[in-house]
């Protein structure tokens, strides 16, 4: 989204939709839902809606089953609130930020056991060479 008005227009789509959703939704498959990102093709006509459940997969399947049984609901509640020519169609789309969050978060762990083991396996050795294996520049002394 290069064009600013797309941006707001967005974040505008993104209040009205987590407003609409608490208030007027009233399926009970809906869990606890948070509207994470909502991004709109360049023409407006089209709006991905990423939004994250809280709980396990049973909850996550029933949620998003919940938002495509109200979908028309809330693009009407769009329109209405946007006074858009073309309200954009709506598509809902279990963002994945959090479970790679949770993966990058473990790949962190690991890392700093194996430094720490590491660690652990160089202490009491020493270098098999100098100490400073780097050249330095000859020093004159007063001799020459």
């Amino acid at each position: 989204m290069a064009n600013p008005r797309n941006a707001k227009l967005a974040d505008q789509i993104k209040v009205i939709l987590a407003s609409t959703i608490e208030r007027r939704v009233k399926d009970p498959r809906l869990g606890f839902v948070t509207l994470t990102e909502v991004r709109l093709t360049g023409d407006n006509r089209e709006a991905t809606v990423f939004y994250t459940v809280l709980g396990d997969e049973a909850e996550r399947t029933a949620s998003a089953a919940a938002l495509e049984s109200a979908k028309g609901m809330l693009r009407s509640t769009v329109g209405a609130q946007l006074g858009m020519k073309f309200t954009p169609s709506l598509t809902f789309v279990l963002d994945a930020t959090p479970e790679v969050a949770k993966s990058m978060e473990d790949l962190l762990a690991r890392v700093q056991a194996m430094d720490a083991e590491a660690a652990t396996q160089a202490t009491g050795k020493t270098f098999a060479g100098d100490a400073d294996p780097y050249r330095k520049p000859r020093e004159e002394s007063d001799e020459e």
